[in-house]
């Protein structure tokens, strides 16, 4: 058994931080690596991306939205209890430079994903601006992690609720328009990554986005995260999960990810109508 060491509860309860013991993995592990998660011997197989790894505590920390059963079933571990397996690290790490001015961007649950590479890029040696976002101030997630793993930290509310009022591509035209930036990372929901690399591309500045969302064994034996790039598929879980954001289809990618959103809430809702029958 994983054990959770440390439990957290953000977002209103709609997004779960938890702390694993999982020493092999956190002695192995680097920015943009997954792991997958099982609940139980009936468990459903989930690839999450690391939020965050302590090699001297032995542990790794996953922080996910509860949109279907099998996260509903993660959300009711408490500290102390574990999970049956969590296997990694899996995925091709992000590759880290010194490259000068580069800019970070998250949004939702993505800002999780995005907390490791922002670091890695700053600890090498680049001058880091992070830009994340959310619909309002209290789905806003690791806002002090984002700030100590950054040189400037701007944040975003589509309300208006926190920081600047609109979204995280105003703010980045900003940035971008300063001059001299050599990178662009964009890490949360498609239309967000689908808006930072239009814009980029206009700019002619490098860009990555991460597909993790789309991954479902995370080995690429079900062949559900294939993606066009740069016309030619793609496993996002083995190939990446990052990838050029100038050359992914998003439209596909949209289509895809959305293919089995209905079935998913339904599970999630049958599950949920169970426990309350209880």
């Amino acid at each position: 058994m994983f054990k959770i060491v440390r439990r957290e509860e953000m977002a209103d309860g709609t997004v779960i931080l938890n702390e694993i013991e999982a020493p092999l993995i956190a002695k192995k592990a680097l920015p943009g690596q997954f792991v997958i998660l099982k609940v139980n011997e009936d468990g459903e197989r989930i690839p999450l991306t690391m939020a965050e790894t302590d090699p001297e505590k032995g542990t790794v920390t996953i922080i996910y939205m509860v949109v279907g059963k099998s996260t509903a079933l993660f959300k009711e571990l408490q500290v102390g209890d574990g999970f049956q397996d969590v296997i990694g690290p899996l995925g091709k790490a992000t590759h880290l430079e010194k490259v000068g001015k580069v800019i970070c961007v998250g949004g939702g649950t993505g800002v999780a994903v995005l907390h490791p590479i922002t670091r890695g890029l700053k600890d090498v040696g680049n001058d880091v601006t992070c830009i994340i976002g959310a619909r309002n101030k209290d789905l806003l997630i690791i806002e002090d992690l984002m700030k100590s793993a950054s040189h400037d930290l701007r944040v975003c509310t589509d309300d208006g609720s926190y920081g600047h009022h609109g979204f995280v591509t105003d703010v980045m035209k900003e940035v971008l328009d300063g001059g001299d930036i050599k990178l662009v990372v964009a890490i949360g929901p498609v239309p967000m990554m689908k808006a930072v690399s239009n814009i980029t591309k206009e700019y002619n500045v490098e860009t990555l986005v991460s597909l993790n969302p789309i991954m479902v064994d995370g080995t690429g034996m079900c062949g559900g995260c294939r993606v066009t790039v740069g016309g030619e598929t793609k496993f996002a879980c083995v190939d990446g999960p990052e990838f050029d954001g100038h050359k992914v289809d998003y439209d596909e990618l949209m289509l895809r990810l959305n293919a089995y959103r209905e079935e998913e809430q339904k599970s999630h809702d049958h599950y949920c109508n169970l426990r309350k029958a209880k």
